[in-house]
Order: structure tokens, then C-alpha cells, then sequence
């Protein structure tokens, strides 16, 4: 049905496929490096990548890919027991790297290192859509992280959903510098390219500078790069020449919207997703933006929310309930865990994404935050952090906010603010939120900090601000 994943690579072979850093590769010369891989894992039940922001892991991936074996990418940062861990719950069997990697992935693991310069010409069938491409553990928020099984079938229907409703094509260059170990980076911002066909250019790490020099028409980022970029004026207006700004992997504050669009020209695009179901949402190139919305399904996805009673909610923009989703992006389950791939399955085989949602009229979505972290309920109300989160962030002096739900003996949970910014009084905050929102969503304590703890993707971990307690 989506045919080859990696479709582009065939044709035009001298034309430029990516490039990472100082190092770039033609179709032709990536095709030939990563035929060297495929020969080298042919076989195996799944092979471990070092993900580092490098050519070496492009190669290792597409290797894999073309031999129709899983590739696991591993956090180029992990410390020595997430390594371990990931690298026996996945029962990889070869760890692929680039020679100056220290780490050996594990005593029992054949090592390949990856040579960028290598050149192969071992062709391999495809294989089929439902066979998993992808294993990509969770953050492990709550608990041990968890594989993922990605098949090649939700990596192809989320790319090509997202080619639709981005115009994206292989007339695009694609300008990130994302982790190549998360689906933001990896599945969408290299396999995607890949898969589309518009050459990338990878940053390594992403800058404003680096990213106002690469001169891209499609850039992808989470709010932390973009909001970096706001603080300088001269890399976002050498923005303003690119066809789409894309924001992803955490609510973008609609202060970073705004001043995004006025320094560009451009109303960034935000869309939603998760490791377990790629990405399903997204405003289109051609529709409507609104900040703190993230858009509408994508080609073959569906979408419903399901409120505290167990009852499906209505969607009027307002009444917030659990997103659930179905389509073909969604992951065949978490790799030999049944019972956790129970509790996010319904009855009739949804996914439930354990995120909050409202959905409107016309079929676009506002995330709240997550049930577990984000959805407060506080003197018998339920009040989403994320709406708190965005009146505070208008504040004068406010750069950044957190909320999350405090242990109360009257309230059930008291809410309680973390910022960033310069701030005479915090009382301000509190009855500003209580103006525009109403008064039980008000912070009880705002504490300013000097900055908010993050994952690799920019996304607040509110678990450690909660232990600050």
C-alpha cells in the first residue's frame, strides 16, 4: 500500500541526500555505505544504534532498514544502565557505531563500526509493510522504558500524512538538528526526507546560527530552539525566506508563536504525536494556525476523546477528556510487554494516548498536558496545567512556566507554579491567572527558578519538579 519506505533512494542517484554537519552523501554514496551495513546485520532478529548526531547513524539506520532488520536507536547519552537495559530488553544482536565510540553496547554484542566511506552493492527485497522497522524506547517516565514496535506501515502512513498536509516534497530542503534517536528527529526528520526525497541538511546541533546559515525551505524544531531563536532577532529573520516553520515534541508557548511569526513572517505549524503512534495530528501548510492548537488528524487517522465518566466527549472546543487514536500509524505494541500494551488498548482496539484534548467543531485539537502530570483536580474542579501554563507565560518578565498538582489535605491538589523570568512580584501571576481564567485556577505558590529540568526533546519533566516538593 505505501511501497518501498525508503522509495526516493532509487532515483536520481547523484542528486544530494543528506548531509550531517561537514560530511554529505549523495543517494548513490548512501545507498553503497548502508549496503555494507545491511550485509553486515542480514539476518538478525534486531541490531542496536549508537544514536549520535552523525552520518554514522544515518547509514547504520538506513542499513538496517534495507535489510528488513528492526534497528534500535540508542540515546547517544545514555548513561551505562539505560544502555544495558535497552540493549537486553530488545534482544539486539549487534551494536553499530562509529569507530570512535568507546562504548562496546555490550560484552555478548558483535560490534560493526560504521564506515560513511564504504561502498556496497548487495540489494535486498522489501520487506513487508507490517514487519517492524523501528524499536524506540520511552522516556520511562513511569517506570523502565518500554520498546516500541514501530512497523514499517505507521512509519510510511505518518511521513505521507504529514507530506500531504505539509505540500512537502522533494523540491524541499530539510533543516533540523534534532536527536537521531526519537521519532522527531529519526523517523520524521531523516527517514521522512528520505522517504520524500528533499535532501536534509542536519545541523548536529540546532543553533539559531546554524540554523540561519542552512538556508532550508521546511525546519523542524521543538520550543526550545525556537524560542532560542526569538532571542536572536538576525538568525529568525533568515527564516523568513522558508516555506514552514514546524513545531513539535511539547506544547509551543504562544509568546515564542507570536514573536516567531512577527520576526519571519511566518505562523509556525505545530502538529502532535507520540512514540507509540508516530505523528497524527497537524495544521496544515494551507489551514488555519492558531497558537496553542495543534491541528487536525492526518490521511487515515481518527481521533475521539473520552471524558472521566468513561462516556465520549463532545467536541465544542471546551469539554477535555483522554485522546484516544486509531489508524495506521499506530504501534503493533510494546515489545514483550502484553500487559502494558493492554492498558493503552480500549476494547475496540484504540490507542489511548494518556493526554488531555479538547477537540472543536471543526475537528482541530488543543492538548491539555497529560493525565497523570498535567490534568489537576484541585477543590472538586479539573483544571488543565497547560491553559494556566499559557496565561502565565503572557505575563510582562515571564519566559517560561510549569504547573503541576500538589498533594492538598482540602483541595485534593493545590496548584503550584514554576517560572522562569524576572519578576517583582508573584502575586501578579496569581491574579492574573485568576482574571482571565477563573479564580480555582489559580496558582496557591509561584517559585521562580533559574530554569526548568528538560528531556532531550525540550519537554518539561514535571516528575522532578514535583520532587523539589
Amino acid at each position: 500500500m505505501y511501497g518501498p519506505l525508503l522509495a526516493s533512494l532509487a532515483d536520481d542517484l547523484d542528486l544530494d541526500a543528506v548531509r550531517v554537519g561537514e560530511v554529505a552523501l549523495t543517494r548513490r554514496e548512501l545507498l553503497g555505505a548502508a549496503s555494507v551495513v545491511a550485509e553486515a546485520v542480514a539476518g538478525r532478529d534486531a541490531v542496536a544504534v549508537n544514536g549520535s548526531a552523525s552520518m554514522e547513524t544515518v547509514v547504520a539506520v538506513v542499513g538496517a532498514l534495507l535489510a528488513g532488520v528492526p534497528a534500535v536507536p540508542v540515546p547517544a547519552d545514555a548513561g551505562e544502565s539505560e544502555r544495558a537495559y535497552i540493549l537486553r530488553d530488545s534482544g539486539a544482536q549487534m551494536w553499530l557505531c562509529d569507530a570512535d565510540t568507546d562504548a562496546d553496547g555490550g560484552s555478548d554484542l558483535a560490534r560493526h563500526d560504521i564506515n560513511v566511506g564504504a561502498r556496497g552493492d548487495a540489494v535486498f527485497d522489501e520487506p513487508d509493510e507490517a514487519a517492524v522497522g523501528l524499536i524506540v524506547y520511552t522516556s520511562g517516565t513511569t517506570g523502565k522504558p518500554k520498546g516500541v514496535r514501530l512497523p514499517r506501515r505507521a512509519l510510511a502512513a505518518s511521513i505521507d500524512g504529514l507530506a500531504d498536509a505539509w505540500e512537502w516534497t522533494a523540491d524541499d530542503t530539510l533543516v533540523h538538528g534534532l536527536p537521531l534517536f526519537h521519532v522527531h528527529g529519526l523517523v520524521l526528520g531523516m527517514i521522512g526526507a528520505l522517504r520524500v526525497g528533499s535532501p536534509l541538511i542536519h545541523t548536529v546541533r540546532p543553533t539559531p546560527a546554524a540554523y540561519a546559515e542552512a538556508g532550508g525551505s521546511l525546519y523542524f524544531g521543538v520550543p526550545t530552539v525556537w524560542s532560542r531563536i526569538c532571542d536572536d532577532p538576525a538568525a529568525a529573520r533568515a527564516l523568513s525566506s522558508a516555506r514552514l516553520l514546524v513545531s513539535g515534541s511539547a506544547p509551543l508557548p504562544v509568546p515564542v508563536f507570536e514573536k516567531l511569526t512577527a520576526l519571519t513572517g511566518t505562523a509556525p505549524v505545530e502538529r502532535y504525536g507520540m512514540t507509540e503512534t508516530v505523528i497524527t495530528l497537524s495544521i496544515r501548510a494551507d489551514g488555519e494556525r492558531r497558537p496553542g492548537w495543534v491541528g487536525e488528524p492526518i490521511a487515515g487517522v481518527q481521533t475521539r476523546i473520552r471524558g472521566e465518566d468513561g462516556r465520549l466527549a463532545p467536541h465544542d472546543g471546551e469539554t477535555l477528556g483522554e485522546l484516544e487514536v486509531t489508524g495506521p500509524t499506530v504501534f503493533d505494541g510494546y515489545l514483550g510487554n502484553v500487559e502494558a500494551t493492554a492498558k493503552v488498548t480500549t476494547g475496540d482496539g484504540w490507542f489511548r494516548t494518556g493526554d488531555i484534548a479538547a477537540i472543536d467543531a471543526d475537528g482541530f485539537h488543543r492538548i491539555a498536558g497529560r493525565e497523570s502530570v498535567d490534568m489537576i483536580k484541585s477543590g472538586g474542579y479539573r483544571i488543565g496545567a497547560g491553559e494556566v501554563e499559557h496565561v502565565l507565560v503572557s505575563q510582562p518578565g515571564v519566559r517560561e512556566a510549569a504547573v503541576v498538582g500538589v498533594p492538598d489535605p482540602d483541595l485534593g491538589q493545590r496548584i503550584v507554579a514554576f517560572v522562569v523570568g524576572d519578576l517583582a512580584r508573584t502575586d501578579d501571576l496569581i491574579d492574573a491567572v485568576a482574571a482571565e481564567l477563573s479564580a480555582h485556577k489559580r496558582p496557591r505558590e509561584v517559585r521562580v527558578v533559574d530554569e526548568l529540568p528538560r528531556n532531550a526533546m525540550g519537554k518539561v519533566q514535571k516528575k522532578a519538579l514535583l520532587s523539589e516538593l
